[in-house]
């Protein structure tokens, strides 16, 4: 096959089933940079985020045919689905953004069944392509949080759901991504990917939740 496989192929399984690095045998990968393991991160977050987006079209829908309609998630005047839906850059690309979360969540849970049916083993464009994919859902999701939370001044708590997908998805992906090869990094960048990806995933995490505590500190008075 002239299609070279993605450096997957160079690490091999050790005695207790734990994928290690061939470079280094006594060095065991994070259960997410095994194949298993990285397809089921996959099949969750893309589980989650269709669930959120499914939501969404389901409230937009029902927009779309009563103006009067009240979304599920219309809970004061900071936290409404409708109002955020109603803003421009609910449609950014000329098209309802729901429906990138309605075909792309989907898409990832097929590449999940595909890695837990081979195991793992696709050529390296595969996962090229699957990076590609999911730095441009982060940087979407980025751009539409710092849109809700200091453009709109509305949350949409179905597109918050999207965005605790989108962060752990973005980073482990990345992360798996550069101990595997797929991404050129020295070892020193891999060793720090390896024992710190889960500190990025906190960082994000907390700057999102501080941003709107800070932006939404009336919303939240009026919630307690």
């Amino acid at each position: 096959m002239s299609t070279t496989l993605d450096a997957q192929d160079s690490r091999f399984e050790d005695a207790t089933g734990s994928q290690s690095d061939a470079s280094n045998p006594g060095r065991v990968l994070p259960a997410f940079a095994r194949p298993f393991g990285f397809a089921m991160w996959l099949l969750v977050t893309g589980v989650v985020g269709a669930v959120a987006s499914f939501l969404l079209l389901y409230e937009r829908v029902r927009l779309w045919n009563d103006p009067e309609h009240v979304t599920a998630c219309d809970v004061n005047p900071w936290v409404s689905c409708g109002e955020v839906m109603q803003s421009w850059q609910a449609a950014t690309f000329g098209f309802p953004n729901i429906f990138l979360g309605v075909v792309g969540f989907p898409l990832l849970i097929g590449v999940a069944v595909t890695l837990l049916a081979v195991g793992g083993r696709v050529p390296s464009w595969y996962y090229m392509g699957l990076q590609a994919g999911v730095v441009f859902a982060f940087a979407f999701s980025t751009w539409l949080w710092y849109s809700a939370v200091f453009s709109i001044g509305v949350l949409c708590p179905y597109c918050m759901i999207v965005w605790s997908a989108v962060i752990p998805l973005f980073v482990v992906t990345t992360a798996r991504n550069v101990m595997h090869g797929v991404i050129p990094a020295s070892e020193g960048v891999k060793r720090v990917t390896r024992e710190w990806w889960w500190v990025a995933v906190v960082v994000i995490y907390l700057l999102v939740i501080g941003s709107i505590l800070l932006n939404f500190s009336e919303a939240v008075t009026y919630a307690f």
